[in-house]
């Protein structure tokens, strides 16, 4: 039985490295794609059957969306630097307002608190394209279409209620007894979460950084709609005008732009992986 039971134990564990190894190639192979089109030429792209290492390595997709014309007089860094200015300003706002928000409903009691905080849960339900006519007729009057705040504000909607849920359940992990001898050395409520509270949940606080950023840099729908001049276009909006036309799409500038956006959230996780891993087990502890 004993020897069976090895026999078995070493089959499963062949099949779950088997089951690993399969999983782990469908997820690298779009990406292993994306990168291999980027530095073939067009005729090659559609060659059949199809190369998986470019036989006529070119950078030309790379030169013609970073030097070449792009949608008009429209550089494809002019949608870059959109989308990391806007990216960047959502996570620190998002931060900045879901912060004190998470710790009030952590650490204050107070009438409805429950019923608060199930309701914040419930704004991310709604589908996006519901709220887009009435956002678009609001900023219109507003004067707000084409404009960093006027893309930013949409985008808090949907990271507040998630970065709250998320910051609410580091802060629980935090015992109260350092609360209570925060006030005891003379601090108020404030001064407790800044000095004492915060240093505690700096990986919760990198990994609903990343969150943030992410939807923020992937977004598609709201920037279409809020962003109606070319200028003010971001990446996923951009790419799309620029490569995707009505008879024809450019696959390899529209692969290298892929490559190039993928890069900022590559080295994210790449330099702040600890702290992630760190953060989302933190949070799941207790919520």
């Amino acid at each position: 039985m004993r020897g069976s039971g090895r026999i078995w134990k070493g089959i499963s564990k062949r099949v779950r490295l088997l089951i690993i190894l399969v999983l782990l190639l469908l997820v690298l192979l779009p990406i292993y794609w994306m990168v291999n089109t980027s530095f073939k030429h067009q005729p090659e792209i559609f060659q059949l059957p199809p190369t998986f290492v470019p036989e006529d390595f070119t950078l030309y997709n790379y030169e013609s969306i970073l030097y070449g014309d792009l949608a008009s007089s429209i550089t494809f860094m002019t949608y870059f630097k959109n989308s990391m200015i806007v990216a960047i300003l959502t996570v620190l706002f998002t931060l900045i307002l879901a912060t004190p928000a998470a710790y009030g409903f952590s650490r204050v009691r107070f009438l409805g608190k429950r019923t608060l905080i199930y309701l914040i849960l419930v704004s991310q339900m709604l589908p996006i394209v519901l709220i887009l006519i009435p956002l678009y007729i609001t900023f219109l009057k507003l004067r707000l279409l084409s404009t960093y705040i006027g893309l930013i504000l949409p985008y808090l909607m949907f990271t507040l209620p998630f970065a709250i849920w998320m910051l609410k359940g580091y802060f629980d992990t935090i015992p109260l007894e350092l609360d209570e001898a925060a006030k005891v050395d003379g601090c108020n409520k404030f001064q407790a979460m800044w000095k004492v509270i915060l240093p505690n949940i700096r990986p919760g606080l990198t990994a609903t950084a990343i969150v943030a950023f992410i939807m923020a840099w992937d977004e598609f729908i709201i920037a279409l709609t809020i962003m109606d001049r070319d200028a003010m276009r971001t990446l996923p909006v951009g790419i799309i005008q620029s490569f995707v036309g009505e008879f024809a799409i450019k696959w390899g500038e529209m692969m290298s732009a892929s490559v190039i956006t993928s890069i900022p959230v590559i080295l994210i996780f790449i330099f702040l992986s600890k702290q992630l891993i760190g953060g989302l087990t933190a949070g799941a502890v207790k919520g």
